[in-house]
């Protein structure tokens, strides 16, 4: 990281941070850990004060791979220190989440309330990119005018960007630094400044434009890829009416040289493709009707999901059902509109069966009154198994723990196996 960048004002030198980090999560954290490991003097700001303890002792909050040992080794080496409100610094990047409020709408008060928090803080040339996901309009129409109440003037006093976060769970220390950035101010200054920090450390391009198109670029990204996880998940709803193998069917249709239908599942999770095409439907909702049937056609999957399960427990007497997984992706903790994780919590409030949960990626259930069992105790005690999240860990299992059970497998784990045990791929 040149001194430049570091200095963000211009300094050669500085006293305190070069950065400041609000949001110590899934992309905050991480972040914060790449800079400082990278030259940056990173001071990291989170309202969860066990959070806060927990970086400051070297260790980590969320399941990232390798993330532990770069905490640790930016704590130890003194370039990273979590806090309990924002430290003075040349840079702040806002990484707080944006969820759904009511009806589907951005709920933009934590990127509000970061904003604020900053007030105390801030200098004359300072730069201030928010990285959290949001509508379009949102730098323009409520960061700056919060940044106005505290006496800051973009593009005049201050520099504001948006810088969306692009990365993938599970490889986000790779894709910080590699993934291209698209970087856009409120003027053309505020563009540069920002796009001059990204430069710094991302060794992918950093493509320059205003903030408005920003935000609504990584909207586009994954919205596109709702809409074609839906056409997946609607044929496989296709493929259940006419009795057919759904990963039979898509299997051999992508042999079609243009062709690339996408893996269907129990539905669509995360914090970015199961929200983001909504923020563009506030926007726009008369023009966006196939988004909003995409939308749709995921969330109703928990629910056939649910539906395949009690018409096999109508079988039993008292049906044990076993559940794989309930991250909302294979091989993380995230549980973030977590499609498996509402099956299993849908099924437990019913009441009408005995539930055996595996998750290998959590140390306790987040259901109350449900306790984590071990997967190959939870298979030999099942009637049914339903296979929520294609773990890698449940690729390993013994293939004889689904043989006498019934199986629902919504993720084409058990295809896979098959698959790779007669030498496809």
């Amino acid at each position: 990281m040149t001194n430049s960048a570091r200095a963000g004002s211009g300094e050669s030198e500085r006293s305190g941070p070069d950065v400041c980090v609000i949001g110590l999560g899934y992309v905050g954290l991480p972040t914060a850990a790449v800079l400082a490991t990278r030259g940056a003097h990173v001071a990291g700001y989170d309202v969860k004060p066990e959070v806060v303890a927990t970086i400051n002792a070297g260790e980590v909050h969320i399941v990232e791979p390798e993330l532990d040992a770069l905490v640790r080794a930016a704590v130890t080496a003194g370039r990273l220190r979590a806090h309990d409100a924002p430290q003075p610094a040349s840079t702040f990047l806002i990484c707080v989440p944006t969820p759904l409020g009511p009806a589907n709408t951005p709920d933009l008060r934590y990127v509000e309330q970061a904003t604020r928090a900053l007030l105390g803080v801030l200098k004359p040339g300072n730069l201030v990119v928010v990285e959290s996901t949001i509508p379009p309009g949102t730098t323009r129409d409520v960061v700056a005018p919060i940044l106005r109440e505290g006496g800051f003037h973009p593009g005049e006093d201050i520099f504001v960007a948006h810088a969306p976060e692009r990365v993938l769970p599970g490889a986000v220390l790779r894709e910080v630094v590699e993934n291209a950035r698209v970087v856009g101010g409120l003027t053309e200054l505020c563009t540069q400044r920002a796009a001059d920090f990204y430069e710094s450390f991302v060794r992918g391009e950093v493509h320059r434009t205003r903030a408005e198109l920003a935000e609504l670029v990584k909207l586009s990204e994954n919205a596109f890829r709702d809409v074609n996880i839906a056409f997946a998940n609607e044929l496989a709803n296709v493929c259940e009416r006419l009795g057919l193998d759904p990963w039979a069917v898509i299997r051999l249709a992508n042999h079609h040289p243009r062709v690339q239908i996408l893996r269907p599942g129990p539905g669509v999770g995360g914090h970015c493709i199961a929200v983001d095409p909504w923020f563009i439907v506030a926007s726009a909702p008369e023009q966006t009707p196939l988004m909003q049937a995409a939308r749709n056609v995921n969330d109703g999957r928990p629910a056939r999901v649910i539906a395949r399960v009690r018409a096999l427990a109508e079988r039993f007497r008292a049906p044990r059902v076993a559940c794989l997984g309930l991250s909302y992706k294979p091989d993380i903790d995230d549980l973030r509109e977590s499609p498996a994780l509402e099956v299993v919590r849908r099924l437990h409030e019913a009441g009408d069966c005995e539930l055996l949960v595996v998750e290998p990626h959590l140390e306790r259930s987040p259901i109350e009154g449900l306790e984590l069992q071990p997967a190959e105790r939870a298979l030999r005690a099942a009637d049914i198994i339903v296979i929520l999240v294609a773990h890698r860990a449940f690729r390993r299992l013994p293939s004889d723990l689904f043989i006498g059970p019934s199986v629902i497998d919504t993720v084409g784990l058990l295809n896979a196996r098959i698959r790779v045990g007669a030498g496809g791929s």
